[in-house]
C-alpha cells in the first residue's frame, strides 16, 4: 500500500503551523521532565482554557452541564480531563489517554554515601533502558523531599545553565578491554549507576592565616579549637565529602540526611529539547515516551470546543513498570472520576457508570518504533512506522504471540478510517519490530477490559528508551490533528 510523506501533503500555512506547535511542545518538555511537572503543567493550562477542578465542584455541591469543564488529579502524578457533551454520558465518551512516565533513574532511599572521595546518590532504574546509555552524560535532579512536618522541598537542580550537573562515571578506554568483552546487558549493571555528586571534603587541613588551623568545617558545626589531636582530626575527616553535600542541603534546601526517607527524587538527562537535522526536521528530547502523546493529547483536548460527546483526556503514571500502583491505569482513579464525573451531571448509578465505559471509544495514545536503516533487520518494512509518515496505529501490540496484547475490531479500525479520511489526515499502520523480536505494552488493554473500542495509536519515535529521543514535526503536528479530528467524530 502506498505510504505518503506528512511534509509533501501540507500547504505553506500547515507548516508555518508545524514549526509553531513543535516549538510549544518543547517548551512543554523543557517544563516537563517528570509526571508531577507535566501534571502542574496540564492543570496551569486547563485552568487557564477554563478548567475547574472536580473537587471544587463537589465540595461547593455544583452541578455539570453541556461545555461545562472539569479536571481531577489524583498524588500529583495523574489527571483527567472532562468536557461535557451534548448527548448523555451513558452513550459514551471519546477518550484520549497516553502516560506521562518515562525511563530515568529513581534515587533510593538511603542514596547517599561517599567511596574514595566522591559522593554518591545510589539509584534504581525504572523502566526499560539500556544502562550503558546513561554513563557520561550530564544528568539533572528533580522531585520533592517532604519532611515529617508536612513541608514538600521541590528539587530542579541541573536544567539552568548556571545549575551544576551530574554523571555516572566510565571506564576509560585505556582500561577496558576487559569491560568490552562483556554481554551489552553487562557492560554496565545496575547498581554502578549512582551518580556522582560531590568530591570536594568539607574537612580542608588548611592554615588560615591566623596561626591556627581551619579544618574547613565550620559549616558543619565544628570549630579549629575542636581539632586539637590527630584522633579527632581523622574522625572528621572520615566522609567529608559526603559531609559536605549533607552541608550543602541542609544550607540550601533545609533538609536532613533522613529527609531522603521520604522523598521522590528522578534523575533524567539535563538539557532542553532540540531542533535536530540541517532541515530543522525532527525533535531530539528526553521524555518524548509518552510525553509526545500527552502533549498532542492536551492540546486536542484544550483546543477542542464543542462535541456531541463527552471528551476526555486521561493521562496516567507508572505505565513503564506495567502500570500498576495507585497512580497506574490499573488503580480505580479513573472509574471513580466518571462516577463523580456522572453524579455532578445527574446521571450516576452504578449500571451508568458501566455503560458509560463499554460504550466509549478510545484511542491509548503511545508511541510507537520508528524505522532505522541502520538496524534494518530487526524491523518487517512493510508494517513499520516511518518518520514523517503521520500519525500511527497499531491494531495490537505485545509480545511474540501477541501475549499481553489488546487486538482492536476490525469494525473499530474501519471508524478510525473513515473519520481520519474525512478529515484528511495522513496515517500509518505499524508493528514493533519483526514478530518473534518484537513487543510492547500500552494502558489500551485496561481500557479494553470495560469493554469499550480501543486502538493504539500515536507518534513513531526513533531512538525509543534512550535518554534522548527523536521524533518528526511534522508527525508530532499531525497526531495532533488526528486527536481533534477523533474527539469531535468518534461514535461507534
Amino acid at each position: 500500500m502506498e505510504k505518503k510523506n506528512t511534509w509533501e501533503t501540507y500547504n505553506e500555512s500547515q507548516l508555518r503551523e508545524t514549526d509553531v506547535f513543535a516549538d510549544q511542545y518543547r517548551s512543554f518538555l523543557d517544563a516537563a521532565k517528570t509526571e508531577r511537572e507535566c501534571v502542574d503543567y496540564v492543570v496551569n493550562a486547563a485552568e487557564e482554557k477554563g478548567y475547574r477542578e472536580l473537587q471544587t465542584v463537589i465540595k461547593e455541591g455544583g452541578s455539570l452541564k453541556k461545555g461545562d469543564k472539569v479536571y481531577a488529579v489524583w498524588m500529583n502524578k495523574s489527571v483527567a480531563m472532562f468536557r461535557i457533551g451534548e448527548k448523555p454520558m451513558a452513550e459514551g465518551m471519546n477518550i484520549l489517554g497516553a502516560h506521562i512516565d518515562s525511563p530515568r533513574l529513581d534515587v533510593k532511599q538511603n542514596p547517599l554515601y561517599e567511596d574514595e572521595g566522591f559522593a554518591y546518590l545510589d539509584t534504581h532504574y525504572y523502566g526499560g533502558v539500556k544502562k550503558y546509555q546513561w554513563v557520561t552524560i550530564p544528568l539533572s535532579l528533580h522531585g520533592v523531599i517532604v519532611k515529617k512536618d508536612g513541608t514538600t522541598v521541590e528539587l530542579n537542580i541541573g536544567e539552568n545553565e548556571d545549575d551544576p550537573v551530574f554523571f555516572i562515571s566510565d571506564l576509560l578506554i585505556h582500561l577496558a578491554q576487559e569491560q568490552l568483552e562483556k554481554k551489552a546487558s553487562k557492560v554496565i549493571e545496575g547498581e554502578a549507576l549512582d551518580i556522582i555528586v560531590g568530591n570536594r571534603p568539607i574537612v580542608l587541613g588548611k592554615e588560615d592565616g591566623s596561626g591556627q588551623e581551619d579544618c574547613g568545617c565550620e559549616n558543619a558545626g565544628y570549630k579549629a579549637d575542636d581539632v586539637s589531636n590527630e584522633k579527632k582530626d581523622k574522625e572528621r575527616a572520615r566522609d567529608a565529602v559526603k559531609k559536605g553535600i549533607l552541608d550543602i542541603l541542609k544550607k540550601n534546601y533545609g533538609v536532613e540526611e533522613e529527609d531522603f526517607l521520604s522523598a521522590e527524587l528522578e534523575v533524567v538527562p539535563a538539557g532542553k529539547a532540540r531542533e535536530a537535522g540541517l532541515d530543522r526536521s525532527m525533535l531530539l528530547a528526553y521524555g518524548q515516551d509518552d510525553r509526545v502523546c500527552a502533549y498532542t493529547s492536551l492540546r486536542a483536548m484544550l483546543d477542542v470546543e464543542e462535541t456531541d460527546r463527552t471528551a476526555c483526556c486521561l493521562l496516567v503514571d507508572k505505565e513503564e513498570i506495567g502500570s500498576v500502583g495507585a497512580t497506574g491505569m490499573q488503580s480505580r482513579f479513573f472509574e471513580n472520576m466518571v462516577a463523580e464525573v456522572m453524579n455532578l451531571t445527574g446521571e450516576y448509578s452504578e449500571l451508568n457508570v458501566r455503560r458509560c465505559l463499554a460504550s466509549s471509544c478510545m484511542l491509548s495514545s503511545d508511541v510507537s518504533s520508528a524505522y532505522d536503516p541502520s538496524f534494518a533487520s530487526s524491523f518487517d518494512k512493510k508494517n513499520v512506522a516511518y518518520l514523517g509518515g503521520g500519525m500511527v496505529f497499531n491494531k495490537f501490540t505485545g509480545a511474540r504471540g501477541k501475549s499481553g496484547s489488546n487486538d482492536a475490531n476490525a469494525e473499530y479500525l474501519a471508524h478510525i478510517r473513515k473519520i481520519f479520511e474525512e478529515e484528511n489526515i495522513n496515517f500509518q499502520t505499524a508493528e514493533l519490530g519483526r514478530v518473534d523480536l518484537g513487543g510492547g505494552g500500552t494502558i489500551a488493554y485496561i481500557l479494553a477490559l470495560y469493554g469499550m473500542n480501543v486502538i493504539d495509536c500515536g507518534v513513531a519515535v526513533l531512538n525509543m528508551h534512550a535518554p534522548w529521543e527523536a521524533t518528526s514535526k511534522a508527525d508530532v503536528f499531525e497526531t495532533k490533528r488526528g486527536y481533534e479530528a477523533f474527539l469531535k467524530g468518534a461514535c461507534l
